[in-house]
């Protein structure tokens, strides 16, 4: 859609592509900063704040029918300081201000609406307004009204200011308190089994998934699911996670031509998605597709996880190798238009035959396989599956084979003919951690599909944040675009890039990676450790002006950065015999029991940190020839099996820095070939088995 730039705001100047799409509203926005705090506080105005990102549908129909609005922009002009904050760039301030919108309405959301006092405390909050009263919600237009008069009159203010004062002390205690818990509580077995019996409880044994809907892809349940499976033999435990993975993929979630999944489904059954597609959605669901492939030898799920990794490397990575943050939901205005298909359309660039073939299969109709209140999506079709392959070849007298060749190039055909569509919105910003969560699944992809352009792709993005995310004076970096980083690091940025690194150097054991992630524990440690809590707070002192500092205990759409910081610690002092990491982890996550014990499926991420300590991990040593055939075949019986506590290092015994490696990796120590020949070291509780050089007999000791 064509942008009115008669106006331009303070926004013009920055490199957010979803702060440059409000750059020409004519609301004077402002980025958050000093100059927006200066002038609330001499002009004594309350601060508008709103919150949202590049590809969120809501916050583009705000933006429409309110920000572009010039009689609201007025108003929000003469009475408020407007801030635009994108909750990507700035997940601290999102998490401070989500916690004021869920205590002042019971629901949160983007485009998140928030009022403000000078002092930056909220009164008031909510997420979408309609321009005037409707859908059951109050106008926008009257609320800012509504808000102003209480400002301007002197008693009302006073009453908004307490109410703000509360409110603080209220999000202090939502974000940074804990849970009591027992005194006998202990991190054991209890808490993984309650997990479990959560998760059951609330599964939806027809379509998958562990809520009703909107569904979002459960990454985290899945992965805790797979290691109960693997630690306890539950079979239902693998059930769930068969199912749940099956329909996301057979439904509208999955994008059947390029790969990739969309964000969300807003039905219970998968079928009609949300359509923005998000990087760090991609990289947990290709890790979840791996493991499951690992545990049930479905060729399936490696074919699925390695279509993400296409779509990514395709559509999603630049030319420095970081990858994007996201794709939009909309294309010319319309959600989701880019993906939809007519019958008709078919029919024109198949041929009737092969149309027919191909919408069977997908469940294509004339009249369209969904129902949408938008005008646009009369008579288009969501690619989904709902048709069993043996049997509709059978009908078609094909074998399997044939028709899924078929499908196949029906699918080149088409998907040819929508790359020619205007595409999405693409926000091409470079998000540390976000790159890190792909970075990390390219790694395991690597190790189990063996495609070396995994590991390539890997490695380029992380020499991009090793090299590109650091200032002058080595301040770590949350954001790059434009040749521009910005923005000092968060916990989550270190600790998923710490974990990134850590599997890369076990992907292709360039020990240079495992430096790197000690070298950014250390820092992490430093910078975010609270000694007197035993936790990881999410910002250190370089982020300023915040009313209250946060720790992300739970899981959203990406894992708790503490569960990621304790998976870490565990892990290096595992690989370096750090005992002071093993203490550290120990304590922050007892100092999380409340959590665990009150609502085990909220903090699945600090719960496989748990088994981490409860189910004694595996130390792999391999030793050989980097290259070598023997090494190689080794390497393929680790990679082959799902192992999920385990920590694995390498060693040619033959090279310069041997000795070093060994004395800085400390179980590398004394391990050598047999007979000439690559051998594996697999030890457990201190205690190493006889050392094998055949893949057979490595197989037998990962049972």
């Amino acid at each position: 859609m064509k942008k009115n730039h008669k106006s331009t705001n303070k926004l013009i100047n920055e490199t957010s592509p979803y702060l440059l799409q409000h750059a020409h509203n004519p609301v004077q926005w402002y980025p958050w900063g000093e100059e927006a705090f200066r002038k609330a506080k001499k002009e004594n105005k309350p601060i508008f704040l709103s919150i949202g990102y590049a590809a969120c549908h809501w916050c583009h129909v705000m933006e429409r029918e309110s920000f572009e609005n010039r009689e609201i922009a007025q108003i929000l002009n003469k009475h408020f300081v407007p801030i635009k904050v994108d909750r990507e760039e700035r997940p601290d301030l999102d998490e401070i201000y989500m916690a004021a919108v869920l205590a002042v309405s019971g629901s949160g959301g983007w485009p998140m609406t928030v009022f403000l006092t000078p002092e930056l405390k909220p009164f008031y909050g909510g997420t979408y307004f309609p321009p005037e009263d409707r859908f059951g919600r109050v106008g926008f237009k009257r609320l800012i009204l509504r808000i102003s008069e209480l400002w301007a009159n002197g008693r009302s203010r006073g009453k908004i200011l307490q109410d703000a004062d509360q409110l603080r002390d209220i999000i202090s205690r939502r974000t940074s308190s804990s849970p009591a818990v027992e005194k006998k509580a202990e991190l054991t077995e209890h808490l993984l089994v309650s997990a479990r019996k959560h998760l059951a409880d609330s599964f939806d044994d027809r379509w998958g998934g562990f809520s009703g809907a909107p569904k979002f892809p459960p990454s985290n349940a899945i992965s805790f699911l797979l290691r109960d499976f693997h630690h306890t033999g539950n079979g239902h435990s693998l059930d769930m996670v068969s199912l749940t993975l099956d329909k996301m993929y057979e439904g509208g979630m999955y994008d059947h031509l390029a790969g990739g999944f969309h964000r969300y489904s807003v039905d219970h059954t998968w079928l009609v998605p949300h359509f923005e597609k998000m990087l760090y959605d991609n990289a947990q669901l290709a890790v979840v597709y791996l493991e499951a492939y690992q545990v049930t030898g479905r060729k399936r799920y490696a074919r699925i996880a390695g279509e993400i990794f296409d779509y990514i490397l395709a559509y999603m990575t630049d030319s420095n190798g970081a990858f994007f943050s996201t794709e939009d939901a909309d294309s010319e205005g319309k959600e989701g238009f880019f993906y939809l298909w007519k019958r008709d359309e078919l029919d024109e660039l198949l041929g009737q035959q092969d149309a027919e073939i191909f919408s069977r299969y997908y469940s294509l109709k004339k009249s369209g396989n969904f129902t949408s209140p938008e005008p646009y999506h009369k008579e288009q079709n969501i690619l989904f599956i709902r048709q069993d392959a043996d049997a509709l070849a059978k009908e078609l007298r094909m074998t399997e084979n044939d028709l899924e060749e078929k499908l196949s190039s029906i699918r080149q055909k088409l998907l040819k003919a929508r790359d020619k569509r205007l595409r999405p919105g693409l926000d091409d910003k470079v998000i540390t951690s976000w790159n890190a969560l792909m970075i990390s699944a390219l790694s395991r992809g690597y190790q189990v599909l063996d495609h070396n352009r995994y590991l390539q792709a890997a490695e380029k993005s992380a020499a991009f944040l090793m090299a590109k995310m650091r200032t002058a004076n080595g301040t770590f970096l949350r954001i790059f675009r434009n040749g521009q980083s910005k923005y000092p690091a968060y916990l989550e940025d270190y600790a998923y890039t710490i974990r990134s690194l850590i599997d890369l150097y076990e992907a292709g054991f360039n020990e240079k990676w495992l430096f790197a992630a000690e070298n950014l524990t250390g820092e992490m440690i430093a910078l975010f450790w609270e000694k007197k809590e035993n936790t990881f707070f999410n910002t250190n002192n370089l982020h300023t002006n915040l009313i209250v500092r946060t720790k992300t205990v739970s899981d959203g759409a990406t894992p708790s950065p503490l569960g990621v910081a304790a998976e870490v610690l565990l892990r290096l002092h595992k690989l370096l015999e750090r005992k002071s990491y093993l203490s550290m982890a120990q304590r922050l996550l007892k100092s999380c029991l409340g959590y665990m014990e009150r609502l085990p499926q909220g903090y699945l991420t600090l719960l496989m940190a748990v088994g981490f300590l409860v189910y004694p991990p595996k130390e792999i040593a391999i030793t050989g020839k980097k290259n070598a055939e023997d090494t190689k075949k080794l390497l393929q019986a680790v990679h082959s099996r799902f192992v999920p506590h385990r920590v694995i290092a390498f060693l040619d015994p033959d090279q310069e820095n041997a000795a070093e490696l060994s004395s800085k990796i400390p179980f590398l120590s004394g391990r050598g070939k047999i007979d000439g020949h690559a051998a594996a070291y697999v030890c457990e509780n201190s205690a190493c088995r006889l050392p094998v050089s055949s893949p057979a007999s490595l197989l037998e000791q990962l049972k």
